[in-house]
């Protein structure tokens, strides 16, 4: 299905539940064109459905078809300066390029995330510089995706990495005003620490009593005892509680949300009721974890105003974030979302197109190095000769850079549940090692060859991306040391089998392919 029609078959949803008006009519009767239809964003839809957007927020893609600004700031290490990110066009995906040109050859961070409904909810890392405090800010490239086959990044967030925002004029209810709010995170990276949140949080970062906070909650932590199954899970922070439902108790509806990307959503009448939802956020299917009363002791709510990403609301003035988790995007809206909203919301979110870039057999993908000196540089075979490097490439390289940069995934020459790497412009012939270094080779159909050009996916040595295990020597991965590729044991007689940055330069981002 097209993303124009997955778009309009949600749109179609809210007008048959009479929540829109003009803006539904005009995009179902043909006054949109196709690019005006695909260029809706999540605040949008909920503005259509009579809840407009009061905070939205994301490192990854504009949350409305108008959108023009920055969505994030970055800081580099080297001279502490800092950058604002902004999307490729209005209603678009961000300028990942700009983020990779300003932070080659240093390490950035995310220092802000930028509200973008124009209501100053921006959020702040919690630490010094930042809005004061403990953490510090998340680093900036720790995951690359895709997003509408563009590349972006994500906040991901890791113990002693937090957000806040605080603006009594932002419009973010209070007391039991009825809200709304989700966040695209991964089923990937998260634990059992308190207490990654994204939502309404203590303006005053203590824990002031039940219904202080209205936050979604992805993690594996338990609360209340009796879980069923490993999580993570979409739960709700109210404060004094991690609620799976409408009391202690374990709700038996809930389940494991194991996808790479999640929407987790929560809203609460702030009276009555609240409801808990959650799915693959590269699928139309939203599931109801939980729709019903509020938990007894929490009904009205006494909400506060302020905002919190990746931590509780009693963090982190004196103390540190424990949680773990990633945010690709997410918003806070007023009043109680419909169901036909919610629904539309989440088509969008599928339209969206998140992939991992990952190394997925029949994608094509670049290499990126994610060593400080290098992250502007790709593996690439060389032109000169067989050898395979690491160099840059930008947008103003050559057709035949980028090509020789560009990598098809295949399924493992040796054993199919690892990946062989074929080059983009010499059909036949793949990476493979051969005395330890790697070279750009046609496949004779041996076994050794086979075995030699085939490596195993692993999570990142050094936390980032992924590293590539020799399937026929397992204790080496890809490495790139001194512009050449080897693969490289973490300590050995080689010059490089050197332990210094050995984590970091065979750690790769799957990126975007340049050609």
């Amino acid at each position: 299905m097209t993303v124009r029609s997955r778009l309009r078959r949600a749109w179609r949803a809210l007008l048959a539940a009479g929540t829109t008006a003009v803006l539904a009519a005009d995009v179902l009767t043909g006054a949109a064109t196709t690019s005006q239809a695909a260029t809706q964003g999540p605040c949008d839809i909920y503005a259509a459905g009579g809840t407009p957007c009061v905070a939205a927020h994301s490192t990854t893609r504009a949350l409305s078809g108008s959108y023009n600004g920055p969505l994030y700031q970055v800081q580099r290490a080297s001279d502490s300066a800092v950058q604002d990110i902004a999307v490729l066009s209005a209603g678009g995906v961000a300028d990942a390029a700009a983020q990779d040109s300003f932070c080659a050859g240093s390490t950035c961070t995310i220092t802000r995330v930028y509200d973008q409904t124009g209501h100053g909810n921006t959020l702040v890392y919690q630490g010094p510089g930042g809005t004061g405090g403990a953490d510090t800010a998340a680093t900036a490239t720790t995951e690359a995706v895709t997003v509408d086959g563009h590349k972006a990044y994500a906040l991901y967030i890791n113990p002693g990495n937090s957000d806040f925002a605080y603006n009594p004029t932002g419009g973010v209810p209070t007391g039991s005003s009825p809200e709304g709010e989700y966040m695209v995170t991964s089923g990937t990276h998260a634990d059992n620490g308190c207490c990654f949140d994204y939502g309404n949080t203590e303006t005053n970062h203590k824990a002031d009593g039940n219904g202080a906070m209205d936050a979604i909650n992805f993690s594996t932590e338990c609360w209340f005892g009796g879980c069923s199954g490993t999580g993570p899970w979409v739960q709700a922070d109210l404060e004094n509680g991690l609620f799976s439902g409408g009391g202690t108790a374990w709700n038996p509806h809930q389940v494991s949300e194991t996808s790479h990307f999640v929407t987790a959503m929560l809203k609460n009448n702030g009276t009555t009721q609240m409801a808990l939802k959650g799915a693959d956020a590269q699928s139309e299917s939203l599931a109801t974890l939980y729709s019903g009363s509020l938990p007894s002791g929490y009904d009205p709510m006494h909400k506060q105003g302020a905002i919190i990403l990746g931590s509780g609301g009693d963090c982190c003035q004196t103390n540190h974030n424990a949680s773990a988790g990633t945010f690709y995007e997410g918003v806070m809206v007023q009043g109680y979302p419909s169901e036909a909203t919610d629904t539309a919301v989440q088509a969008d979110i599928a339209a969206a197109g998140y992939s991992t870039g990952s190394l997925t057999p029949g994608s094509r993908v670049s290499l990126q190095a994610t060593t400080a000196c290098c992250t502007s540089d790709y593996l690439r075979h060389d032109e000169a000769d067989s050898k395979v490097v690491i160099s840059p490439i930008n947008s103003s390289s050559s057709a035949t850079v980028k090509a020789d940069a560009t990598w098809i995934v295949k399924p493992g020459l040796a054993d199919s549940n690892c990946i062989s790497l074929e080059s983009a412009n010499a059909s036949g012939s793949y990476l493979r090692h051969f005395a330890f270094e790697l070279y750009l080779e046609p496949n004779d159909g041996s076994a050794q060859f086979a075995a030699d050009a085939t490596f195993c996916p692993q999570p990142g040595n050094s936390g980032t991306g992924y590293s590539l295990q020799s399937f026929n020597y397992p204790a080496k991965y890809i490495r790139h040391y001194d512009f050449t590729a080897y693969i490289a044991s973490n300590g050995g007689t080689n010059a490089w089998d050197t332990s210094s940055l050995w984590a970091e330069d065979t750690s790769w981002l799957p990126t975007t392919r340049w050609s």
